[in-house]
């Protein structure tokens, strides 16, 4: 198959049958990155518009004791990973998210599930349309005993997209950076981008961070909303 490494020559043969084109996005950041890939030109105009939202209704938090890193994968970074989890989900009853960096790092966190801790839902590979709605339907419930947690992958389906809007979401858990796995596009745009110098903020940095950015903004969706992002 063909990969466009950078597609900013295509769209810009295409927004030149125009007169004015506006990118919009809440994850369009750093300004630069998406500028050089939609289109290259340095003198576009562009601008940061102030959020909306109340940051005293946002609770942002971070732990610096967990790693993702494959040489430091083992079974006490899972346990304290579910540790975090537990002790979130405990500090307010509700409907929370759960991002992981792969279906396998999931796997290795849901060993230390107990059910008593709390309810929980799996994303799956290649969910059928009906089974995406039943998941998103399970943030409806009322009256649940215990808080609810949705275990999901980061960059995922469940990632973006999705408007859980007040009480239907109250939280999420985004664990590592989100850096893409290490492959063939991913040596082609290093390799492309390092001859500017930003081979691996273009091929990983930056991919990375967008999903860390589109998986905390499932909590706050309205102005009314309030919730706690845990970055670890």
């Amino acid at each position: 198959r063909q990969y466009c490494v950078n597609p900013s020559a295509n769209l810009n043969d295409c927004l030149a049958k125009g007169s004015a084109a506006v990118f919009f996005s809440a994850t369009l950041l750093p300004m630069g990155y998406y500028r050089s890939l939609l289109r290259g030109e340095k003198d576009d105009y562009a601008i940061y518009a102030k959020s909306p939202f109340d940051e005293k209704k946002r609770c942002v938090l971070i732990a610096k004791d967990i790693t993702t890193r494959y040489a430091g994968r083992n079974e006490k970074q899972y346990r304290r990973v579910y540790e975090y989890i537990v002790k979130t989900v405990h500090a307010r009853h509700g409907n929370y998210m759960v991002f992981f960096p792969s279906y396998a790092y999931m796997n290795s966190v849901l060993s230390f599930y107990r059910e008593e801790d709390f309810d929980i839902i799996l994303q799956e590979n290649d969910m059928a349309e009906a089974e995406k709605e039943a998941f998103l339907k399970e943030f409806e419930q009322t009256g649940r005993k215990k808080s609810f947690a949705a275990f999901c992958v980061m960059g995922g389906i469940f990632s973006e997209g999705i408007d859980l809007k007040e009480e239907s979401l109250i939280g999420a858990v985004i664990v590592g950076t989100g850096l893409p796995q290490v492959g063939v596009e991913r040596k082609i745009l290093m390799d492309r981008f390092s001859e500017e110098g930003r081979g691996f903020e273009y091929a990983y940095i930056y991919p990375g961070l967008n999903k860390v950015l589109q998986s905390a903004g499932r909590v706050i969706r309205t102005e009314n909303d309030k919730g706690v992002v845990l970055l670890l």
